[in-house]
C-alpha cells in the first residue's frame, strides 16, 4: 500500500511539474505563420507596424469603413489561436456596417517576434491603442474594445488604464484559473498559473457600456462562465447569449449576430453621459 501511494504522489508530482513548465503551451497556441497582405483578404485594409513598449514590431491591419466615415473604431483583441487572419470576416462585416477595425497579432502570433506572455499581451494591445489614439486620432470616446475569449482577459485589463466607450467581450472567463480548473480538475490550477487574466474582477472596476457573448453549447469556457462576468459588470451590461452555439463556430467569428451585438454597443455607448 504504501509503495502504491509513493507511485501515485511520484506521477502529481510529475504532472505538477510538467504543468508548471508547460503551461504556456496548454494556453497560448499561436499561428506562427506569416499572414498575407491586408489588402489580399479584405478590400480597402491596410499594413499597419506597431512599436511595443519594450521594442517589438507587430503586425497589424487597420481596416476603414466599406463607407463614409466611421460610427466609431473597434480594437479587436483575439483569442488564443491563429493569426489575424482568422479574423478577415470579423473585420470584413464590421466595416461593411460603417465601423473601423484595428485586428493585430501578439508577440509570437502571425510571424511577431517574441513569446506570448500575459504582461507581453499587455504591451501589445497598449501599442494597438497607441495607433488608433495617437496616429490615427481616434478620440477615446468613439473607441470600443472588442475581446475574443483569452482577448477578453486582455482588453479589460487595459480598460482599467485606459476605459474605452465600450466594451464587447466574446465568450469571457471569470479568470484563467477557472477555465483550466474545469479541464484540469486534478491538478492545483491556481496555485499554478503565472498567467491569471481575472476577467471578472477586471470588469467590477470600468464603468463603461459592456455587452457579453457567448454561445450555450461553448465546451472551451463553460457558459455560466461567461454568465458571471456578465454578473460582475460595473457599467450598464447587455447579454447575448447564442443558442446552440460553439466556442469556434463560425458565427462567433462574424456574421449578423455579433455585428448587431456591436453595433447596439456602439449606440449604448453614443448615449452615455
Amino acid at each position: 500500500m504504501i509503495r502504491v501511494v509513493l507511485i501515485a504522489a511520484a506521477v502529481m508530482a510529475l504532472l505538477i511539474a510538467a504543468a508548471w513548465v508547460l503551461q504556456r503551451k496548454l494556453i497560448y497556441y499561436p499561428d506562427t505563420t506569416p499572414v498575407p497582405p491586408a489588402g489580399r483578404l479584405i478590400a480597402g485594409a491596410e499594413d499597419v507596424t506597431l512599436t511595443t513598449s519594450d521594442g517589438l514590431e507587430l503586425g497589424a491591419w487597420y481596416v476603414p469603413p466599406a463607407v463614409g466615415g466611421p460610427r466609431m473604431t473597434v480594437l479587436v483583441a483575439a483569442g488564443n489561436a491563429g493569426n489575424r487572419a482568422d479574423r478577415a470576416l470579423l473585420a470584413s462585416d464590421l466595416a461593411a456596417a460603417g465601423f473601423a477595425t484595428l485586428l493585430f497579432d501578439y508577440r509570437g502570433y502571425g510571424g511577431n517576434p517574441g513569446q506570448p506572455s500575459e504582461e507581453g499581451l499587455a504591451l501589445d494591445v497598449r501599442a494597438a491603442r497607441r495607433h488608433l489614439v495617437d496616429e490615427r486620432r481616434v478620440p477615446p470616446g468613439r473607441l470600443l474594445y472588442f475581446g475574443e475569449s483569452l482577448g477578453t482577459g486582455v482588453v479589460t485589463e487595459l480598460a482599467t488604464e485606459h476605459p474605452p466607450a465600450g466594451l464587447l467581450l466574446r465568450s469571457p472567463f471569470a479568470d484563467l484559473a477557472a477555465v483550466g480548473r474545469a479541464h484540469y480538475p486534478f491538478l492545483p490550477v491556481r496555485l499554478l498559473l503565472r498567467d491569471r487574466f481575472p476577467v471578472a474582477e477586471f470588469v467590477a472596476r470600468i464603468d463603461v457600456p459592456v455587452t457579453v457573448v457567448y454561445g450555450t453549447a461553448d465546451t472551451i469556457v463553460p457558459p455560466e462562465q461567461s454568465a458571471r462576468v456578465a454578473e460582475a459588470a460595473l457599467g450598464d451590461v447587455d447579454t447575448v447569449v447564442l443558442s446552440g452555439a460553439g466556442h469556434n463556430d463560425d458565427m462567433m467569428f462574424g456574421g449578423p449576430e455579433i455585428v448587431r451585438a456591436t453595433a447596439e454597443l456602439a449606440a449604448r455607448a453614443l448615449r452615455a453621459p
